[in-house]
């Protein structure tokens, strides 16, 4: 015997298998999501946990979590390890740079204490020629040794700048008064303009940048000549420019003198080994500012330290 099932019983069932369908959709959808969403928050706590360097790795279980989580996992337990190393590496040129600076230093000091000792002597004028040579060979030295240990303070992080808003008047002024006699022995005219402007800066490094560009000015002004500093204020830096009457800079020349231990093939008269730019630049870019230079052949240069004005 053959049962008819009517019409609309029928039609009953049938919308009753589609709604199952529906919310079984529904429920597939509902639960990829859940699942897609812990497992991003997994990876969104183990990203959180590595920037705050408390990240530690754990078992997980495969059939929960995909193979990137524990890639990611073994990835961030290497970036661990690996900060760890840096900052024993750091530590150990800490320690070194420490005992280079304390071993050198003492045998350069005896070097000039006794070549000074030696120019009180009643020598005969040859030998005093070679006496102020060897006082200043070992000045030179000295100085070296001081901007090497800088630099590689500044480069290695052992030595950190703090900057904070601070008048521009006073560094100007201890600066000025440091090279105020050697322009005058040079007869080199020394200006230096007033100003009551602020800039978020660390002090004892902007004076360290700005002796570098104030020596460097001098160095290579002719006697007779002028240098010139003075402040513009922009919106968001405030500007120390130094100006001189040098030779200039050829614009192929320029983009190469901040590097580190660069001298261009003008300067091979001149006293220096191309230190004191790359660090002028270290230390504007470590207090969020920069530097820059301006320059024509026979018309001087200008170098221009910016530093950041704040809120």
């Amino acid at each position: 015997m053959v049962w008819a099932i009517p019409g609309r019983y029928s039609e009953m069932v049938g919308k009753i298998i589609l709604a199952l369908l529906i919310l079984a959709a529904v429920a597939v959808i509902l639960w990829d999501r859940l699942r897609l969403r812990h497992i991003l928050g997994v990876l969104d706590g183990m990203l959180d946990q590595a920037v705050r360097g408390s990240f530690q790795e754990e078992s997980f279980d495969e059939s929960r979590l995909s193979a990137l989580e524990t890639k990611l996992a073994h990835y961030l337990s290497a970036s661990v390890v690996s900060a760890g190393k840096l900052e024993e590496e750091k530590e150990k040129i800490k320690t070194l740079i420490g005992d280079l600076s304390h071993q050198i230093k003492t045998p350069v000091a005896n070097l000039l204490l006794y070549a000074q000792l030696l120019g009180e002597q009643p020598l005969p004028e040859e030998s005093r020629a070679y006496t102020a040579a060897l006082e200043s060979q070992a000045e030179k030295l000295q100085s070296l040794v001081e901007d090497l240990v800088k630099l590689s303070r500044l480069e290695t992080g052992i030595l950190t700048l703090h900057p904070c808003l601070a008048q521009l008047a006073p560094v100007l002024e201890d600066v000025m008064e440091q090279f105020s006699s050697k322009a005058v022995d040079k007869k080199i005219t020394l200006h230096c303009a007033s100003t009551e402007e602020t800039a978020v800066f660390d002090p004892k490094w902007t004076e360290e940048a700005l002796c570098n560009l104030l020596d460097n000015a001098i160095k290579y002004t002719p006697a007779g000549g002028r240098v010139a500093v003075e402040i513009v204020p922009y919106q968001l830096f405030c500007c120390v420019r130094v100006r001189d009457d040098g030779p200039g800079i050829p614009e192929e020349e320029q983009a190469k003198i901040f590097q580190r231990f660069y001298r261009a093939p003008g300067a091979h008269g001149v006293e220096g080994v191309g230190i004191g730019l790359y660090l002028v630049r270290q230390i504007a870019q470590d207090q969020g500012g920069y530097v820059k230079v301006d320059s024509q052949v026979g018309k001087g240069a200008s170098f221009s330290l910016f530093l950041p004005r704040g809120q």
